[in-house]
């Protein structure tokens, strides 16, 4: 049986890759002057920033089809852990 990782880690790991290389680019965009340098030494945090802001609407419409099975995983947990709740209850309930 080959391993296959959850929905939830596969979509955070390419959250992670599209921050990556969001940051990449916006690195060497600001080393060739493209996009103004941050102030003092602020330069990391202000790349980071940038990356942030270009790689949340990347993310959002790359990754739909896994952000949905991951909605889906989830919503399957939450049903079975209503259903041991209930059917604790009810064991409760008959004693």
């Amino acid at each position: 049986m080959p391993f296959k990782p959850s929905a939830t880690f596969r979509y955070t790991a390419m959250r992670l890759g599209i921050f990556a290389g969001s940051f990449l680019v916006m690195w060497a965009l600001v080393y060739f002057r493209v996009v103004p340098a941050g102030l003092g030494g602020s330069n990391f945090f202000w790349v980071a920033l940038l990356a942030l802001i270009v790689s949340a609407p990347l993310s959002f419409v790359l990754l739909r089809k896994q952000r949905d099975e991951m909605a889906v995983q989830v919503s399957e947990r939450v049903d079975r852990a209503k259903a041991r709740l209930a059917a604790n209850q009810s064991q409760e309930d008959g004693v």
